[in-house]
């Protein structure tokens, strides 16, 4: 049965390591860690999640970008498992967006990232998939890779002026009052 697994928080030196490689998709720990991170970001009201956040040192991550409380203008699509994801070109353009992090609770910073990203992973069949992600997939999959390289959205932020609570971010941008 797939279980919501504990979100490790800001501090926890597991969420700065870098990831190591999955070496073996078809194995049943990595399928039951596939099926754990989709059930706890869906129950958490997260567009993606990666591995390091529940303290599992994987190049893995989900995206699963769908409207909630979090995100209401997300576009919707299926959970998917990005294993051993690389970027392999992007756009010059770098659009600047707001970000929440399931690991970094109660803060939203707005996030420099590149507007349109061509990527290559595997997915929980093993099968390679070579992709052009834009917008907010594409942001999804950038914040969700530097956790895979031991970073957070706030090593993005260019300012602490580009940082306010998810109170205000409720109040300010999402209802716009």
């Amino acid at each position: 049965m797939n279980q919501n697994l504990p979100v490790i928080q800001l501090g926890n030196p597991k969420l700065r390591q870098k990831s190591l490689w999955v070496e073996n998709i078809e194995d049943k720990n990595i399928q039951s860690l596939i099926d754990n991170l989709i059930a706890t970001v869906n129950q958490a009201n997260g567009v993606g999640i990666a591995a390091p956040q529940v303290g599992e040192s994987y190049r893995l991550f989900i995206v699963a970008s769908r409207p909630n409380s979090r995100y209401p203008n997300a576009p919707e699509m299926q959970p998917t498992a990005m294993i051993n994801p690389k970027i392999i070109s992007h756009s010059p353009e770098i659009v600047k967006g707001w970000e929440g992090c399931l690991s970094v609770p109660g803060i939203r910073g707005l996030v420099p990232r590149f507007q349109k990203i061509e990527v290559e992973y595997s997915d929980r069949n093993g099968d390679f998939k070579k992709q052009e992600l834009t917008d907010f997939i594409a942001r999804i999959f950038q914040h969700e890779y530097d956790h895979l390289q031991g970073m957070v959205f706030l090593d993005r932020v260019e300012s602490v002026n580009d940082l306010m609570t998810e109170a205000e971010y409720q109040q300010r941008i999402v209802n716009k009052t």
